[in-house]
């Protein structure tokens, strides 16, 4: 049963990005998978439902807050695992991949940016939505243009860049501690 689930999952992830999430169809998975297509709906009641299981694995969709640790903590090991994760990022993430699951992984780590910096203190305004922005930026332009191989950078590189980068700024605006 995991076997078969995983075996439809490596099939989608395969077809992004040999084609593009919105050229697949069930019927290229199915295929690709080498399974039934009772076996597949099964486990699973669509393409966006696979989608959803893919998108699961990438753990730092559901990055906890930690404020004993420094600012933005989650950051190395968000590019530590997007490291192990690499084909599956590049294909869900990447260029090759759909509006829906960037949306998706977009606005989960938007909500752990946000997270932490209110409970760092930060109130609720139209200036934080503004440092959301810029530190979501910044992470998700590092993780994109490095799953598609534009930059050529170890997890550490990547972290010591954005913290260099973005912590400064947004520790101005954080009340003093």
């Amino acid at each position: 049963m995991r076997r078969t689930r995983q075996a439809i999952q490596q099939a989608l992830t395969d077809l992004i990005l040999e084609k593009g999430y919105n050229a697949v169809t069930v019927t290229d998975i199915i295929d690709r998978a080498d399974i039934g297509r009772s076996t597949f709906y099964a486990h699973f009641d669509g393409k966006r439902a696979v989608l959803a299981a893919a998108m699961e694995q990438l753990s730092f969709l559901n990055a906890e807050v930690d404020l004993e640790g420094p600012l933005f903590a989650f950051s190395r090991p968000l590019f530590e695992h997007v490291h192990e994760q690499r084909r599956i990022v590049q294909a869900l993430l990447g260029k090759r991949g759909g509006h829906e699951q960037t949306a998706h992984a977009n606005e989960h780590l938007r909500a752990v940016i946000r997270d932490e910096l209110q409970a760092r203190g930060a109130p609720a305004t139209p200036a934080l939505e503004l440092t959301v922005t810029c530190v979501h930026g910044a992470l998700m332009a590092l993780l994109t243009r490095w799953a598609d191989n534009e930059i050529t950078a170890t997890p550490s590189d990547l972290d010591t860049a954005f913290r260099a980068t973005v912590i400064p700024g947004v520790q101005s605006l954080l009340p003093a501690q």
